[in-house]
């Protein structure tokens, strides 16, 4: 079975073509950040237009690339939320007209379930149940994930997703876009040693998580010295981020019982959470597994694996073109039902 995986949820246009058989056959992915650039941000019209550009062009490339013809494609999966309301529609549109034309099933792909089974497509794959904790520009949750698809939601930010407050921290130290990866290259040249972030909602029971908090705690650090500390003040923060992670995952693996730990999401690519995740993970005795770097930012991959997954079960959409752009990840459907 050929699944053709289209993601079109934010600003990077992802298309992939994954096989029963032989795995990941193929995967094109165009990065919108040289036109969001400008903006320090995503501008949601230029991300709707740039997907219609690109999308087309990437499909005959992708398929190209993995010797597959049209009608070789048995399925194709779609992002159909949570995200952006123009960029899904382009996706999902351009996705079901396909399936029309080449009389195929269609199926829409929840982002975030996307996220969390891509660790899958690695070839040493954790089994049911973990716990994953997927950390993205737009999301923080833990959660708890008994088999594909049937997930239930353990601990969630209750403001701005760890993502969101990089991106918010690095605009404060004068950092380009995207701010994480720049904040985290800047916090690699400062002293751990000179400033101390709280760590949120830590000295609490409970799983939820708190980040809006740090970004002000960032600004007014920066307000009381020069442009000399940014460094310490970057690593200040993503330290204070991390730490809280760990801590946060120690107890949602105590609380389960599980010892197999799911990180994925675009802030999965951060070395020093990284880093943490995995000190807590050998004093527990745990497993900590990652999706290949390529595959923690947003990509056609991960939905092609979800999609397939739901589509050899016989899932598919109506005839109605629906898209979610808020669609909590424990309402979807589980798979095989």
């Amino acid at each position: 079975m050929n699944v053709l995986g289209i993601e079109t949820s934010c600003d990077e246009t992802g298309v992939a073509i994954y096989n029963t058989e032989k795995g990941l056959v193929s995967h094109c992915l165009y990065s919108q950040v040289p036109v969001h650039a400008e903006y320090g941000g995503v501008v949601p019209e230029l991300a709707s237009r740039d997907h219609i550009r690109k999308l087309t062009p990437l499909i005959r490339q992708c398929l190209s690339d993995g010797g597959v013809r049209p009608f070789d494609i048995d399925g194709i999966a779609y992002t159909a939320g949570p995200g952006l309301i123009g960029p899904l529609m382009v996706g999902a549109t351009i996705a079901r007209s396909l399936a029309m034309a080449w009389k195929v099933p269609a199926v829409g792909v929840h982002h975030m379930e996307g996220h969390l089974l891509a660790p899958l497509l690695d070839k040493d794959p954790p089994e049911f149940p973990f716990v994953a904790l997927l950390i993205s520009g737009g999301h923080t949750l833990l959660v708890q994930a008994e088999r594909a698809g049937q997930y239930r939601i353990i601990g969630e930010t209750l403001d701005d997703a760890a993502g969101e407050a990089f991106d918010k921290t690095a605009s404060l130290l004068g950092l380009g876009y995207p701010g994480g990866p720049a904040l985290s290259k800047l916090a690699e040249r400062g002293n751990p040693e000179h400033y101390r972030f709280p760590r949120p909602m830590t000295d609490r029971p409970g799983l939820d998580f708190s980040f809006s908090g740090l970004k002000t705690y960032a600004r007014n650090m920066l307000a009381s010295t020069d442009q000399s500390a940014r460094a310490n003040i970057a690593r200040a923060f993503q330290d204070a981020v991390a730490d809280t992670f760990s801590i946060k995952c120690r107890r949602a693996m105590r609380q389960t019982g599980y010892k197999r730990l799911v990180v994925a999401g675009g802030v999965s690519a951060n070395t020093g959470i990284r880093s943490k995740l995995q000190n807590m993970a050998q004093k527990e005795g745990i497993r900590v597994y990652y999706p290949r770097l390529e595959f923690c930012t947003d990509n056609g991959a991960m939905i092609a694996f979800a999609g397939h997954q739901r589509l050899r079960e016989g899932q598919q959409e109506g005839l109605a073109i629906n898209v979610r752009p808020r669609w909590p990840l424990d309402e979807i459907r589980p798979i095989g039902d």
